[in-house]
C-alpha cells in the first residue's frame, strides 16, 4: 500500500509517518512537506534511509509541484495533514492559511480524482465548530462556527472535501481532532512552550485568566484513530476524535509545574489573544461505536512521558527556539515550497 502523507514533517504528520513505518510493514510512504516554520526533517531523521520512505519538498498549494508526486507511481490513499495551523499567526495574516488550507486542499482533491486515488482522508480540527459554553459537546452534526482565520480556513477546506463527495462521488473521509500533545510538537505551542521555558528558567505566558478549556489527546492515540478511519471509515463521513480529558490552560500549567517542581511565580498572565474560544470538547462516540477506537493513553501517563521527552531531547528543540534550524534549512533548500528536494531514501 502506497500512502501520500502531506505535512509529514509537522508534529502530527511526522507521528503518523513514524507510526506507520513501525507498525504497518506493507505500507510505503511518500511524505510531501513544504518545510514551513513547523516542518522539521529532524522529526523523522531516524527513518530517512528507510527503503519504504520518501520525502518530497513541495507545497500542496502549488499544483505544478504536486502533480509529479501523483503521476510518478500509483497512490492508494492520501492523508492530508498539511496546514498552516497556528491561530496566533492567522490573526496576524490569514493569507497563508487560505492559500495552504483552502487552495491546497482543493488541489489535492482534484489531483486525487485525476490520478484515481482510492481514498482521501482530510485531517481537520475541533476549532471549526467554534466555542462551547460550560456544558455540551461537539458532535459531527454540530454547525460550523469558526472564530479565527485559521479555523475558518479549515472549515472551508472541510466543505470542499464534502462537496467532492457529493459532486464527484469521491471517496473521502474527514477527521476532526481535539488538542494534541506529545513529543516533537513545535515549541511555540502551549505544552512544549511551558516545558522548554521551564527548563530554560523562563516564565510561562498564560493568556487571559487561563480558564480556556480544551480536550487533550495524546498524538499516538490520534494517529491510531486516523488509521482506523482510513481503513474502515464510511465514505463521505466525518469522525470526531477526542481524548476525554478536559483541562483548562491554568490546569495544564499547574500539572506541568508539579512535574517540573517549579514555583507558582513561573506563571505570568498576559493579555488574551483576539477571538480566543472559551471551551472545546468532543463527542467521540461515533468513532468508538463504528470503528472500536478509544484513547489508550491516560493524561497522567501521557503528560509525564511528554515532559520527560523534552527533558531528554534538548538537542531537538533548542535550535527551533533560536531560529538556527530555520536558517540551516533555508540555506539547504531555499525558501519554503519553492524547490523540490531529492528523495530521502531512494
Amino acid at each position: 500500500m502506497r500512502i501520500m502523507v502531506t505535512g509529514g514533517l509537522g508534529f502530527i504528520g511526522s507521528q503518523m509517518v513514524r507510526w506507520l513505518l513501525d507498525n504497518e510493514p506493507d505500507v510505503d510512504i511518500i511524505n510531501v512537506d513544504a518545510l514551513t516554520y513547523a516542518g522539521n526533517p529532524a522529526n523523522v531523521a531516524d527513518y530517512a534511509d528507510n527503503s519504504r520512505y520518501q520525502w518530497i519538498h513541495a507545497s500542496i498549494a502549488d499544483r505544478a509541484q504536486m502533480e509529479p508526486c501523483f503521476a510518478d507511481k500509483p497512490i492508494d490513499a492520501v492523508i492530508n495533514f498539511a496546514a498552516e495551523s497556528h491561530v496566533d499567526r492567522s490573526i496576524q495574516s490569514g493569507v497563508p492559511f487560505v492559500a495552504t488550507n483552502v487552495l491546497g486542499t482543493q488541489i489535492l482533491l482534484e489531483l486525487a480524482r485525476t490520478y484515481h486515488v482510492p481514498r482521501f482522508l482530510h485531517v481537520s480540527t475541533d476549532e471549526v465548530y467554534g466555542s462551547l459554553g460550560p456544558n455540551g459537546l461537539f458532535r459531527e452534526t454540530s454547525p460550523l462556527q469558526p472564530n479565527s482565520p485559521y479555523a475558518a480556513s479549515k472549515a472551508a477546506a472541510d466543505l470542499l472535501v464534502l462537496a467532492a463527495a457529493r459532486t464527484y462521488q469521491q471517496d473521502v473521509v474527514i477527521t476532526r481532532c481535539s488538542n494534541n500533545y506529545g513529543p516533537y510538537q513545535f515549541p511555540e505551542k502551549l505544552i512544549p512552550l511551558f516545558v522548554t521555558n521551564g527548563i530554560e528558567g523562563q516564565p510561562w505566558p498564560l493568556y487571559g485568566d487561563g480558564r480556556n478549556v480544551r480536550d487533550w489527546l495524546h498524538v499516538e492515540d490520534h494517529v491510531r484513530a486516523i488509521w482506523a478511519v482510513l481503513n474502515s471509515g464510511k465514505s463521505g463521513q466525518i469522525y470526531n476524535i477526542g481524548g476525554h480529558t478536559e483541562k483548562s490552560n491554568w490546569e495544564i500549567a499547574e500539572d506541568l509545574r508539579a512535574i517540573l517542581g517549579l514555583p507558582a511565580s513561573v506563571i505570568v498572565p498576559v493579555p488574551d489573544r483576539l477571538g480566543h474560544d472559551r471551551r472545546y470538547a468532543m463527542d467521540a462516540q461515533k468513532i468508538t461505536k463504528e470503528l472500536g477506537w478509544e484513547p489508550r493513553i491516560a493524561w497522567e501517563d501521557g503528560i509525564a512521558s511528554t515532559v520527560a521527552w523534552y527533558q531528554q531531547h534538548e538537542d531537538w528543540w533548542r535550535p527551533l527556539k533560536t531560529g538556527a534550524y530555520r536558517e540551516y534549512y533555508r540555506q539547504q533548500y531555499g525558501e519554503s515550497g519553492t524547490t523540490r528536494a531529492p528523495s530521502a531514501s531512494r
